[in-house]
């Protein structure tokens, strides 16, 4: 492939794609349900096995 044409795609729709990527990470990680989940999860290391 061109790399002009890299270039752009990466610019625009790459740019665009990273983003909303991004944004459902942070979504996914702030959601209420996953309040539980992630205190359980950081609990891990303290626990007696």
């Amino acid at each position: 492939m061109d790399y002009n044409l890299m270039r752009e795609f990466a610019d625009s729709w790459g740019l665009l794609a990273m983003a909303l990527f991004f944004v459902g990470c942070v979504a996914f990680a702030l959601r209420p349900v996953g309040r539980g989940q992630a205190d359980e999860a950081a609990r891990i290391p303290l626990k007696d096995d």
